[in-house]
């Protein structure tokens, strides 16, 4: 069964640092891309970074850009969010995601081309 497990998200201060682990299932992690997504309360939810299965290559949003830092274990299933110099508006659940295509580069940025999703990580920021 495919599946997703994220951990990591807690109260933080303004300025400070926060890693975001997502343990995969074999059947869900491999051959896999993953993606971070995020959702504030109000608010569609919105991609934060991609990384493809490869792991040649990685995609973020404005907002990530310079603070954030994807990463991927393949031998552990795992894929990881690195938050830097985080800030109130970074408060959001945050979901992992696994999509799969034919091409192992691609770095699938829409919502739709996910089809197993963790059950998402609280992180607040606090100023």
């Amino acid at each position: 069964q495919a599946q997703l497990v994220e951990a990591g998200g807690r109260l933080v201060q303004a300025g400070e640092s926060l890693r975001l682990s997502c343990a995969a299932s074999e059947q869900a992690f491999t051959g896999a891309h993953m993606g971070w997504f995020r959702q504030a309360p109000g608010k569609e939810r919105e991609l934060v970074a991609v990384i493809n299965w490869k792991d040649t290559d990685t995609y973020y949003a404005e907002s990530a850009k310079g603070r954030f830092i994807i990463s991927r274990d393949n031998a552990k299933n795992t894929v990881y969010l690195e938050m830097n110099s985080l800030k109130p508006e970074d408060t959001a659940v945050y979901y992992c995601a696994a999509a799969k295509t034919e091409d192992p580069w691609y770095l699938p940025t829409s919502s739709d081309e996910y089809n197993t999703w963790g059950q998402g990580t609280q992180v607040t920021v606090s100023s």
